[in-house]
């Protein structure tokens, strides 16, 4: 991923808070017929290894886990906030009109190398976990003890367990770091007006990258 200097996220907390506010990942690895592309909502595992892990199923009918090979690279990234930005929030328009359109948003890559897990043991209690990371802000919380113990043993024939041990962790902030600060706060009360829950989320990120 190209990140110009002004925009490098190197935090590795942010980082890890970007993927766990949002774990749906588009995980691309390379297959024998060329990449492979899925969608898949991943937990992080801060305590495997130095950087962490990525946790996650997918379906046994899916080939992509009897792609996963000992030297088969694979990269996750994982979409923050992200916004439209038009020149007409930019002071400098009237002032000088050197100003274009952008677009802002945050974004991290994980590297690493996919392992296929099909022990039951360890599926089931990744499925435990990732249903009460999801579940854990409604009311009456759904648990997998609800469910039949036998559905959920024919559940668990029908997916594969994937573990991504992380190699290297690469983010991109780019919320107008580069603009002039009357241009950066003007874009900060522009997405403030949005209708866009995620546009708010970006001027809230835009108003962090400009300090107090």
């Amino acid at each position: 991923m190209y990140v110009a200097p002004p925009h490098r996220l190197t935090d590795r907390a942010a980082i890890h808070a970007l993927i766990d506010a949002h774990p749906l990942g588009a995980w691309v690895c390379l297959g024998s017929g060329g990449l492979i592309a899925n969608h898949i909502p991943f937990l992080l595992d801060r305590d495997r290894g130095p950087l962490g892990a990525l946790v996650g199923h997918v379906s046994r009918a899916n080939p992509v886990w009897r792609e996963c090979g000992a030297a088969t690279p694979s990269v996750v990234m994982f979409r923050g906030a992200q916004a439209y930005v038009t020149p007409g929030w930019y002071p400098g328009r009237a002032a000088h009109g050197r100003v274009v359109p952008t677009w802002n948003y945050a974004a991290a890559h994980v590297h690493g190398v996919a392992r296929v897990v099909e022990d039951r043991a360890w599926m089931l209690d990744l499925l435990g976990r990732l249903t009460t990371r999801h579940e854990s802000g409604r009311t009456m919380p759904w648990r997998i003890e609800e469910a039949p113990a036998a559905y959920i043993e024919a559940m668990l024939d029908a997916i594969v367990g994937i573990e991504i041990p992380i190699d290297r962790l690469e983010a991109k902030l780019k919320a107008s770091q580069d603009e002039a600060l009357p241009d950066r706060l003007g874009t900060a009360e522009g997405l403030e007006q949005a209708a866009s829950d995620e546009a708010r989320a970006m001027a809230r990120l835009v108003r962090l990258a400009i300090g107090p």
